[in-house]
């Protein structure tokens, strides 16, 4: 019955929150302006993340910190404050900008309490130093990916709830507690989906795609430490968007660009320009997960010693399909300008 009532009360509460906070957006003038470097063209409310949080929050992330999921109070108080704090500094970023250093504190305050309440697994070959700066590095990257690829409809709540529920059919067997919770922030997210995606009438905003960005991570990471996921897993599970999100940051800064600023340079925004459809962009990472991603993972918990060559072959085709998919976008884009340039 928890494996029906929880998902199911997750995406009603997500659900009938995002009606909510379109009306108080709407109030507020909290609305996304069209512009350069933007791939939609009418004001559209944002904040409507808010309802990922607040179903996270009431059905998983509260329980959690009593216990529930198989989590120790600890770890789960270390969930519930540290997507506060994200989710916090994510609300006030979309009433107002704040200073990117004040974000990236808030992000590692977060990250440094769940790599100090998750400890040294013994299972884990590296030094404890070592694990918790893993943890700090992957959490903090986590949520600013997740802010990263917000920006096409339904593109980052697609994702979330692959990467959620598909983490949740590999731990299932030996961590059936944190497999449910997994899935019920998968169905808080499928909550807020009708309302971005094919057409957006509320974006995400920064309050949802950093706290998505933050239970991710802490669901995976929760998941290696207890030894029901491997890392080679998680890498190739999260490789559409840690691939475009990496590989776009380290061209920017290769380029001596600002790489906190807003742009249009991953490959999902060249995709959305070039076909003027954001459903194709979602359809390309879509397929990615479906043709590449999940027969990975097959293979790999079927052949276990082939983990990490299977990893390291999907993130090197992710890398390619990253660099040579920019490529034909922008020989696309210069023949599109040359097509409707005056005779």
């Amino acid at each position: 019955m928890a494996m029906i009532l929880s998902p199911l009360v997750a995406l009603l509460i997500a659900a009938a929150t995002v009606v909510a906070g379109m009306a108080y957006a709407r109030r507020r003038g909290l609305l996304d302006i069209p512009g350069r470097r933007r791939l939609h063209r009418a004001p559209t409310p944002r904040g409507g993340g808010v309802g990922i949080v607040l179903a996270a929050l009431v059905v998983v992330l509260i329980p959690a910190a009593r216990g529930a999921w198989g989590l120790t109070p600890a770890l789960g108080r270390a969930w519930l404050i540290g997507t506060l704090l994200v989710a916090a500094a994510g609300f006030a970023d979309d009433h107002r900008h704040r200073p990117a250093w004040l974000r990236l504190l808030t992000h590692l305050a977060a990250a440094l309490l769940l790599a100090i309440a998750l400890g040294w697994p013994t299972s884990f070959a590296a030094e404890p130093l070592l694990w918790r700066a893993g943890v700090l590095l992957a959490t903090v990257w986590s949520i600013n990916l997740h802010n990263f690829m917000d920006g096409s409809n339904g593109l980052l709540a697609l994702q979330a709830v692959f990467v959620l529920a598909v983490i949740a059919a590999l731990v299932m067997a030996s961590a059936p507690g944190l497999a449910l919770a997994a899935l019920t922030l998968a169905a808080a997210t499928l909550g807020f989906l009708p309302f971005n995606f094919p057409r957006a009438r509320v974006f995400m905003g920064d309050v949802g795609s950093g706290a998505l960005g933050f239970l991710i991570a802490a669901v995976a990471l929760t998941a290696i430490a207890r030894g029901a996921l491997d890392l080679a897993e998680a890498a190739v599970v999260v490789s559409a968007f840690a691939v475009d999100a990496s590989c776009t940051l380290l061209s920017r800064l290769l380029r001596g660009r600002r790489w906190y600023r807003p742009h249009r340079e991953h490959l999902y925004q060249w995709i959305a320009r070039v076909s003027h459809s954001h459903a194709r962009a979602a359809a390309f990472y879509a397929a990615w997960n479906l043709l590449l991603v999940a027969p990975a993972l097959l293979l790999m918990r079927a052949r276990p010693a082939w983990a990490w060559p299977l990893a390291a072959a999907v993130l090197i085709t992710a890398m390619l399909a990253w660099w040579f998919g920019r490529r034909a976008c922008l020989r696309a884009g210069k023949n599109a300008k040359l097509r409707h340039a005056p005779a």
